[in-house]
């Protein structure tokens, strides 16, 4: 593996690092451990596993990626709009959070 591939590896691993520990951890991660249903974890469980296969990480993609993977939630689950709506922001929100460690 080529130093670039490396660095390139150990940024998105960093990056879906810091997505799983904003999700579970931090000021809201207990309130947020208390209201996950099983679909919800595994919603954020896809968004880190596709993180790992994004060529580049950025904030677009990020959120397309999160766009992406709601869509087949909003059809598969029963989960009301305005559930989603809130649990896409959620996601989506934690960037802030993921870039800052891309930055390191």
């Amino acid at each position: 593996m080529k130093k670039a591939e490396k660095i390139g590896a150990g940024i998105a691993l960093a990056a879906i690092a810091a997505a799983a520990t904003y999700f579970l951890s931090g000021k809201r991660g207990k309130a947020n451990r208390e209201k996950i249903a099983g679909w919800t974890l595994k919603m954020k469980g896809e968004v880190l596993e596709k993180m790992k296969k994004l060529e580049e990480i950025n904030k677009e993609a990020y959120h397309a990626l999160v766009d992406e993977v709601a869509v087949r939630y909003e059809r598969a689950e029963r989960v009301s709009a305005a559930e989603m709506k809130h649990l896409k922001e959620e996601i989506k929100g934690a960037w802030s959070h993921i870039g800052k460690q891309l930055v390191k």
